[in-house]
Order: C-alpha cells, then sequence, then structure tokens
C-alpha cells in the first residue's frame, strides 16, 4: 500500500494502483511510475528521500476510478498514515487524491498551480499541499508537461527555501 522512507518530509498520494502496482505491490511502479520518478528527478529529488502511497489501496475492477463509496471507506486510513508519516509536503496526483485529501469538489484544473494547506484535528499544523497532474494523465496528454514542470519547480523551490531533503 505504500512505498519508500517513512521518515521523509515528503509525501505524495496518488488515485489507486494500477495494474503494474497491483502485480508488484508497490505503488507507482508501472510507466506512469517511470515517467513520476523521472519529473522527481528533474528537481533533484531521488525516490528513495520520499514517501509514496494511494488514497485507495486496492486496484478497482477493470482499472476504473475509485468510486465515492471506496474513498470513504479510505479516507479515515489515508488520513492516519498522514499523521504517522507527519511530512512537511504533501504532493497530490491528480483530481482523485486531491478531492479526497483537499475535501473538496473542485476538479485538479482548478486546484493544481497553487498551494494549499492539509488540516485535521489530530496534526498540530496544517501541512503545506500541492495538487498537480498524474504522470498517467500526462502520458495520455503531454500537451499538460508544461504546467506540470512549472508545479515541480514550485515544489523545488519549497524544497530549497524549507531545507527538507
Amino acid at each position: 500500500f505504500a512505498d519508500g522512507n517513512t521518515k521523509s518530509k515528503i509525501m505524495i498520494i496518488g488515485e489507486a494502483p494500477g495494474e503494474e502496482e497491483d502485480k508488484i505491490g508497490k505503488p507507482f511502479v508501472g510507466e506512469a511510475g517511470k515517467l513520476l520518478n523521472k519529473m522527481l528527478l528533474a528537481i533533484n529529488i531521488k525516490r528513495s528521500y520520499i514517501y509514496i502511497t494511494n488514497v485507495v489501496p486496492w486496484r478497482p475492477p477493470n482499472n476504473r476510478q475509485p468510486n465515492i463509496e471506496e474513498i470513504l471507506q479510505c479516507l479515515p486510513f489515508i488520513q492516519k498514515h498522514i499523521e504517522i508519516i507527519k511530512p512537511f509536503l504533501i504532493i497530490l496526483l491528480g483530481g482523485t487524491a486531491a478531492k479526497a485529501i483537499l475535501a473538496t469538489t473542485h476538479g485538479i484544473t482548478k486546484l493544481r498551480g497553487q498551494w494549499h494547506e492539509y488540516n485535521n484535528l489530530n496534526i498540530k499544523k496544517p501541512i503545506l499541499t500541492r495538487a498537480m497532474y498524474h504522470p498517467a494523465f500526462l502520458l495520455r496528454s503531454p500537451i499538460h508537461k508544461k504546467e506540470a514542470w512549472e508545479d515541480l519547480q514550485e515544489i523545488q523551490k519549497k524544497i530549497e527555501t524549507n531545507e527538507i531533503i
């Protein structure tokens, strides 16, 4: 259900496992994961530096998007997951993760490109959060890679300014 450094100050949350992830048992190991690794390396972040998981830890039938019921069932677990990891920065990949974690109905195109805060009753201070396009979406729609690059550059600035790697 997760992979990476449990002491990381950077937590990446995606939607749900795909076929490759389901087979291997780790998030972001398929084609989208390869692109994510390249994206992270472009801003000097090795995958081993981060902690990565999904809102829904299982692959929905026919690789469909998780539905509201599935997301609501898993929400307490991902919230607890965030409390345990205690990241400085959360990166939300795609609309499903962004809507679930930020508790909003706004889509990814409206949420990306700006900073948000994640908060719940069990954390002491809000966690800086950035929503961006999911790598699987970027593989299907490479025209949006420029916007993803802009988000990555803003993430890199926050990381460098706050010396979190």
